[in-house]
């Protein structure tokens, strides 16, 4: 008996109207081979290691059918750099199944590369190894940090050419979570005028991701709300750890809240607000500081396309909720990687201060917090050494311990609890670019080794420090591609 035997699947998506997808056939690469297969999450599936069962790579990489699954490709639109384009879909993933984890919970297995959709539109359906090596590493450091995301279960190189800017390796990723519903499956549906499939859509997110919506007056005014809190509660993790998405296209917003479609994206090295990481967003639409707006933005679109089924000043009412709960979120995310526990009526001077200080120093702000975290082991000269002007450092740091005897904890207990939340290490663009030539000649040893810090990135690593080494000149502010 195979293991497959034994896996539980659900084809549930596949069971909506035709109009919400085409069925597709993946189109294997040539020499198809396993470089990478996340162990702890493939077990929480139960799913064997790879070196037990060389069926896992036949089936996903497209060369033998299982039959639990029921390829296909989604058809959605979106607002794309603030326009609306109604021509999206997927264009080289497909949504394979459904398999549950070991506690029941179905999450989608979805192959990215599988080939030509007829969502394509001049794309050849393909993804390369650049681009899924960023999404895998970039998932698993996502999960690591504990901000919601999409997960990598594995990724397979070929020997296929793929023409981009110049001829690269043709790859492909496994990708999972629960749902790949997007902002832009309610956008097409609303503006192609096709109300009622509106509504079975919303009653199908509302049946198998928001079921508590349903005991409620108005359940799709319940899943928005819910929508809504949860992209404000990812929109503050990412701010926290600043994360810039690089390309928030209301196509690549969640409906679930979560991580997804990773592109341009970078991490702040120095802490530059206006930060910009996609070079092909010219008018800094969707640099750092403007992610909050951005996702604002996109949820009056989503609502919007809710207006069939939810009066509009509910909608409205609904979208006042997200400036609160991101203020909330982030203010407690903001306490924590201070160590501030009790809250004091000069602290919103004191956080004024300080993010004006870390930009006019344009200090590491990965390496900041984390020294910062570290002052009970090192002392004020790790943190201080970040600055050029020691000076200036040591008026903030007198003023922030000033500010700390206001807390009733140690120093040891309270750099503890900021070790916990400030990550040593983070996916900085030079790390994975490096990590992306050595891979090309076929040495996947950085990826491997960069997997290992992401995912547990409050960790020492003391063997792996490099990782954390402030980057190089060359390294800081990289602006990415969008093309993949």
């Amino acid at each position: 008996m195979s293991f497959w035997d034994s896996i539980n699947t659900s084809t549930r998506y596949a069971s909506l109207p035709q109009a919400f997808f085409t069925r597709v056939t993946p189109q294997p690469l040539s020499c198809c081979r396993w470089v990478a297969w996340n162990g702890p999450l493939a077990t929480q599936f139960g799913l064997p290691p790879l070196s037990d069962d060389p069926s896992l790579l036949d089936v996903f990489a497209g060369y033998s059918n299982f039959k639990g699954f029921d390829p296909l490709a989604m058809k959605y639109a979106g607002h794309q750099f603030g326009v609306y384009n109604p021509e999206l879909g997927d264009g080289r993933g497909l949504l394979l199944c459904e398999i549950a984890d070991l506690q029941g919970t179905f999450h989608e297995l979805h192959l990215k590369g599988a080939g030509l959709t007829p969502y394509s539109r001049s794309g050849d359906g393909r993804a390369v190894l650049r681009s899924t090596i960023r999404e895998y590493l970039a998932s698993e450091a996502m999960h690591g940090l504990g901000i919601a995301t999409t997960r990598a279960l594995g990724m397979l190189v070929s020997d296929t050419a793929v023409y981009r800017e110049e001829i690269e390796q043709g790859a492909m990723l496994v990708r999972t979570t629960q749902s790949h519903i997007r902002f832009g499956h309610f956008e097409h549906f609303f503006y192609s005028q096709q109300h009622e499939l509106l509504k079975v859509l919303a009653d199908h997110v509302i049946a198998h991701h928001y079921p508590d919506s349903l005991e409620q007056h108005n359940p799709y005014a319940s899943m928005f709300e819910h929508i809504v809190i949860r992209t404000a509660n990812m929109i503050a993790d990412w701010q926290s750890v600043g994360f810039a998405h690089g390309v928030m296209n209301t196509d690549n917003m969640s409906i679930l809240g979560e991580t997804f479609d990773y592109g341009p994206y970078g991490f702040l090295d120095d802490y530059e607000p206006g930060y910009i990481c996609n070079h092909s967003d010219y008018q800094g639409r969707y640099s750092f500081e403007r992610q909050p707006s951005i996702a604002l933005w996109n949820l009056t679109a989503l609502a919007h396309a809710l207006t069939p089924l939810v009066d509009r000043e509910e909608l409205d009412r609904i979208l006042e909720l997200f400036q609160p709960r991101l203020q909330q979120e982030y203010s407690r995310n903001m306490r924590a990687k201070l160590g501030l526990h009790q809250k004091h009526q000069d602290d919103g001077d004191f956080f004024s201060a300080t993010f004006d200080f870390l930009q006019s120093t344009q200090v590491d702000y990965t390496r900041f917090f984390r020294a910062l975290s570290s002052l009970d082991r090192e002392g004020k000269g790790e943190l201080l050494d970040l600055f050029v002007d020691r000076n200036q450092a040591q008026v903030w740091l007198e003023s922030y311990l000033k500010r700390c005897e206001l807390e009733i904890d140690s120093i040891s207990e309270r750099c503890t609890r900021m070790r916990a939340v400030n990550p040593k290490y983070i996916l900085r663009n030079y790390l994975a670019q490096q990590a992306i030539e050595k891979a090309q000649k076929g040495d996947f040893s950085e990826v491997d080794n960069l997997l290992l810090v992401l995912q547990s990135p409050y960790e020492e690593h003391p063997s792996l420090q490099r990782y954390a080494n402030l980057p190089p000149q060359w390294g800081k502010k990289m602006v990415i591609s969008c093309s993949s």
